[in-house]
C-alpha cells in the first residue's frame, strides 16, 4: 500500500479518535448541563455524523459492566457517591493510564498492606526466599513470607506465582493460597489463586495438597494439575506445561481457545480496557504464542486474524 493511501486512513483515525475524546468530555458535562451546554451539546452533534457514533460508543462503555464493576469497588462511600467520584476521573481514566481505577483496586487494599512483595498489571518480580527458594511473582499479585524455628510459610493472597523450591528437609516450604496450603520440598510449580479458586500445576517433583475448609488431603506428581474451590478439591487432570506454564517464559500461548477467554487473559496484563463490543466474536477459536509484555500487540493481531475492527485510545482498545 502506497504513503498516498495510507495517509487518507491515518488523518481519518485521528479524527475518529478526536470525536471520541470530545465525547468523553460531553458524557461529563452532561451530567448536569446548562442551558447553554446543551444547546452546544446538540450543535456539535449536527456538525459531523462521527460525533454521535462516538457518543454512543462512550455511553455504552460508560453503561458497561466494567465501569459498574470499578464504581462498586469505591465501597468507601454510598454508591451514589461512588459512581459520582468515578465520573471525574472518567476522562483521565480513558485518556491517560486507569492508575487510579484500572490498576489499583480498593477492596484490595487490606491483603496488599498485609503483603510483602506487589506486582502491578504488567509486571513480573523475581523473589529469593530465606530457604533458597526462587520464586517468580507474576502480574498483579500480593505475596508474602515468614521463616522462624518452626515452620516456613508463603502466603499467596492473589495473582500467581512459579515456585522452584530446593531439597529443604528440615522444614518443607508451605504455601497457603486461599482454599488450598500446599506443602513441598525439591520442587517446581506453579500457584494461581484468583475470584476465590486456586490452581496448583507441578513441573516437577511432588506436591502436598491440603484443603483449609475441609479434612481432604491429595498430592500431586509432575505433569499434573488441580483446581481448589470453595467446595474443595476438583480431579486431578494432565496439564500441558508448554501451555499451561508459557507465562514463566514470557509467552502466552493459546490453542483453539475462545476468543472471550483470550481476552480475560489479555486483560491480566493490560494496563487499561480491553473491551469487546461484537459477541460475534466471544466464540472464535483462536491458536497463538504472543508475548506477555506486549498486550496491546496481542490485541490488535487478534483483530486482524478475526477482522474486526480495532480503536485505540490511551489506556482503552474497543473490539467491533
Amino acid at each position: 500500500m502506497t504513503d498516498k493511501h495510507r495517509a487518507p486512513e491515518h488523518a481519518a483515525a485521528q479524527d475518529t479518535a478526536h470525536a471520541m475524546e470530545q465525547a468523553l468530555d460531553w458524557l461529563i458535562l452532561l451530567d448536569n448541563p446548562s442551558e447553554e451546554q446543551t444547546r452546544q451539546f446538540q450543535a456539535w452533534l449536527a456538525a459531523d455524523p462521527r460525533h454521535g457514533q462516538a457518543f454512543k460508543r462512550a455511553q455504552a462503555i460508560w453503561n458497561g459492566p466494567q465501569v459498574m464493576q470499578s464504581a462498586r469497588q469505591l465501597k468507601s462511600r454510598p454508591q451514589a457517591s461512588a459512581l459520582s467520584r468515578l465520573r471525574a476521573h472518567w476522562k483521565p481514566l480513558a485518556t491517560a493510564a486507569v492508575l487510579f481505577l484500572g490498576l489499583f483496586n480498593f477492596s484490595d487494599l487490606p491483603l496488599r498492606l498485609q503483603a510483602d512483595h506487589l506486582t502491578v498489571v504488567g509486571e513480573r518480580q523475581r523473589l529469593q526466599l530465606e530457604d533458597g527458594s526462587q520464586v517468580l511473582l507474576n502480574t498483579d499479585s500480593a505475596f508474602s513470607s515468614t521463616f522462624n524455628d518452626q515452620r516456613h510459610m508463603a502466603r499467596l493472597y492473589k495473582g500467581e506465582a512459579f515456585f522452584e523450591v530446593p531439597d529443604t528437609r528440615h522444614l518443607p516450604l508451605q504455601i497457603d493460597a486461599g482454599p488450598v496450603i500446599a506443602s513441598v520440598s525439591d520442587t517446581s510449580f506453579a500457584v494461581r489463586y484468583l475470584d476465590g479458586v486456586t490452581q496448583v500445576q507441578v513441573q516437577r517433583g511432588d506436591v502436598d495438597l491440603r484443603a483449609t475448609r475441609y479434612d481432604a488431603h491429595i498430592r500431586l506428581s509432575a505433569g499434573e494439575s488441580i483446581r481448589i474451590g470453595p467446595n474443595g478439591f476438583d480431579r486431578p487432570v494432565q496439564m500441558d506445561a508448554g501451555t499451561d506454564l508459557a507465562w514463566v517464559q514470557g509467552r502466552l500461548v493459546f490453542e483453539n481457545r475462545p476468543l472471550s477467554q483470550v481476552l480475560a487473559e489479555l486483560r491480566r496484563y493490560y494496563p487499561g480496557w480491553i473491551i469487546n463490543n461484537n459477541e460475534q466474536l466471544a466464540q472464535v477459536a483462536v491458536t497463538g504464542n504472543y508475548r506477555l509484555d506486549q498486550p496491546l500487540d496481542v490485541v490488535r493481531s487478534l483483530a486482524h486474524i478475526t477482522s474486526a475492527r480495532l480503536q485505540e485510545f490511551p489506556a482503552l482498545v474497543i473490539l467491533n
